[in-house]
Parts: C-alpha cells; sequence; structure tokens
C-alpha cells in the first residue's frame, strides 16, 4: 500500500501508547503512519461519564473517519457503544492484554490489608459496586481524571488506593506501581478490558484487509464478543453496572479430542432505587460455556440468566 494511513486517536498518554502498538504492526507489514489526535467530549470535561452519555470517547473518533479526516480510528474497545455504527467496519481486534483490574495503594498494601474506613477511588460503578459486594467496608469515592492524577491521589494522602485497569498501566509502563492484581473472583473486568477496537470505513477494502491480516486476533475476537453480546442484552433490560469476562478454554469432545472453547462469567449489581450510596442491595452472578464460534449466544445466555436472578429489578447507575 503506498498510501499514508492516518491513525486517529485520543491524545492521553494511554490513547497514544496503543495507537503506537497498532502503528507499529502496520510498518512492520511495509505501510507508512500518521498518527492524527483527535479531541473527544470526554476528554474535554470532568463530569461522571454517566451524566455525559454512552460513546463519550468514541464518537468523535468514528466521526473523523466516516469524514475521512482519517483511516483508521483506534479505540479502547469498553468504550465503545454496543450498537454498531453502520458506517464503520470494526476491522481488527488485536491480542488481548490482561483483562483483570490492579489496585494501586498507598504503603504497597492489598484490598484485604486496607482497613475499614479506608478511602478506594474509581469513576466505575461496575467497580464501585463489587468493592461494596465484598463487604471490607471500605468507602468508595467517585473520581475522573487520567492515570497520572489519579495514582497522585494515592501518593498525596487524598486517597488510600486507587483501582485502574492492568491493562492501561502495562501500556504505560508503570506495572511496578501495582500492589495487587485483582483476582476475577473478586472483581469482574468490563466486558472488553483490555482490548482494543481498530475500526476503518466499510468502503475502505484496502486498509479493511490489511488491519485483518496483520492487527486481528482471532481469539481475543472470539472472547470479547461474548462479553460484549451479554452487556448489550443486559443494556435493553438493565441499568445495573456490568462485569463479564470470557476465557478461552481447553476441553474434551466425545472422542477425547482437545477442543477449545469459550467459558463466560457475568456479573451485575441491583442498587437501591434512590440511590443509596451505601451500595449495590444484591450482586447477581452468572456463567457458561459454549463453542468458540457461538460467543453472541452465549453471552445472550448469561444475560438471560442474570436477568432471570433479577438484575435491572432495582434502578441504578448506568455499566
Amino acid at each position: 500500500m503506498t498510501r499514508t494511513i492516518r491513525i486517529g486517536t485520543r491524545g492521553s498518554a494511554l490513547a497514544l501508547a496503543q495507537t503506537g502498538t497498532i502503528a507499529e504492526l502496520l510498518e512492520q507489514a511495509g505501510a507508512k503512519t500518521e498518527i492524527v489526535v483527535v479531541s473527544t467530549p470526554g476528554d474535554r470535561s470532568m463530569a461522571p461519564i454517566a451524566e455525559i452519555g454512552i460513546g463519550v470517547f468514541t464518537s468523535a473518533l468514528r466521526d473523523a473517519l466516516a469524514h475521512r479526516e482519517v483511516d483508521v480510528a483506534v479505540h479502547s474497545y469498553k468504550d465503545l457503544p454496543t450498537a454498531p455504527d453502520q458506517r464503520l467496519s470494526l476491522a481488527a481486534v488485536p491480542p488481548r492484554a490482561d483483562p483483570r483490574d490492579a489496585l494501586i495503594a498507598r504503603d504497597g498494601l492489598t484490598l484485604g490489608e486496607l482497613l475499614p474506613g479506608a478511602k478506594i477511588g474509581t469513576g466505575s460503578p461496575r467497580r464501585a459496586a463489587q468493592l461494596h459486594a465484598l463487604g471490607l467496608g471500605h468507602v468508595i469515592v467517585p473520581i475522573r481524571g487520567n492515570v497520572d492524577s489519579r495514582i497522585k491521589k494515592v501518593r498525596d494522602g487524598e486517597l488510600d488506593a486507587v483501582v485502574l485497569a492492568r491493562a492501561g498501566l502495562a501500556r504505560l509502563g508503570r506495572l511496578d506501581e501495582i500492589t495487587e492484581t485483582l483476582d476475577p473472583i473478586q472483581m469482574l473486568p468490563a466486558p472488553a478490558q483490555g482490548a482494543l477496537a481498530v475500526e476503518c470505513r466499510v468502503d475502505d477494502v484496502d486498509v479493511e484487509h490489511l488491519l485483518q491480516s496483520t492487527v486481528d486476533d482471532h481469539a481475543s475476537r472470539a472472547a470479547v464478543a461474548a462479553e460484549r453480546a451479554m452487556l448489550a442484552a443486559l443494556e435493553a433490560g438493565c441499568s445495573a453496572p456490568v462485569g463479564a469476562l470470557a476465557d478461552v478454554v481447553e476441553d474434551l469432545d466425545a472422542d477425547d479430542k482437545v477442543v477449545y472453547r469459550l467459558s463466560l462469567r457475568g456479573v451485575a449489581a441491583a442498587y437501591h432505587a434512590d440511590g443509596d450510596p451505601i451500595g449495590p442491595v444484591e450482586i447477581m452472578r452468572a456463567s457458561a460455556t459454549g463453542d468458540l464460534t457461538a460467543g453472541e449466544q452465549l453471552g445472550r445466555a448469561v444475560a438471560a440468566e442474570l436477568l432471570e436472578l433479577g438484575a435491572g429489578v432495582l434502578s441504578g447507575p448506568e455499566a
């Protein structure tokens, strides 16, 4: 390909680091690239995400792509609305980074070592719900801002700890600041956490083929498809914070041959109808296993079980 591929991204350090990995893969395949920073409403506001809306970090990037200001857009997959954009193609899901959440606490403490009353910062209702559900008596403090500003609140003593995505810290070269990587048994990550979504225009066949052949990872795409399908099904009937994690696991078929299957775990939390800050009244959990090619059906099945268990019965913050 002789043309220069313009890759659109947000301007945060994390977004630029993520986009740099895509540019590097394309350049290794012989393509010329240019990184173009696109400002989004989410970058210009410090209001809670629930107030400024779904797609706050992605809509401007998608519009720039559709209007041919860039040729490729790189997103944190978990930020994308579940509804598809008919103008665009999800050309690639690169190999997924570790999807787990991570704790950065004062004095090198773990979650279990933080005393009742310790202040833990997060901007995620999903994380807040699961932290409350652990029953450790911590005070959850809502925060916004980039990785540096959040960690600074711990260093300055304003907070005892913050919870962040491990993948983002890895991409920024800051894994050494983690005091504990949280087991998914304690806290399931956001659907598609740790994964990137690389989009191009539906009519740009050359770029789509290049991305599919150099960047896409089938196992990561299958796992994320299951998680996102669960989220989409829950959005139709539940306003609860949602966590999900799909893993590709080994299994034996009827002839005792090793086959690979998808295992999906999901969680949804219900809050008091009046938004009681004490936290969720209940956490619902469900899981299922299915074929690698049946990720969307698996996601819908787990969502249906969560709804049967009572997810969405009580109103609360959106995921």
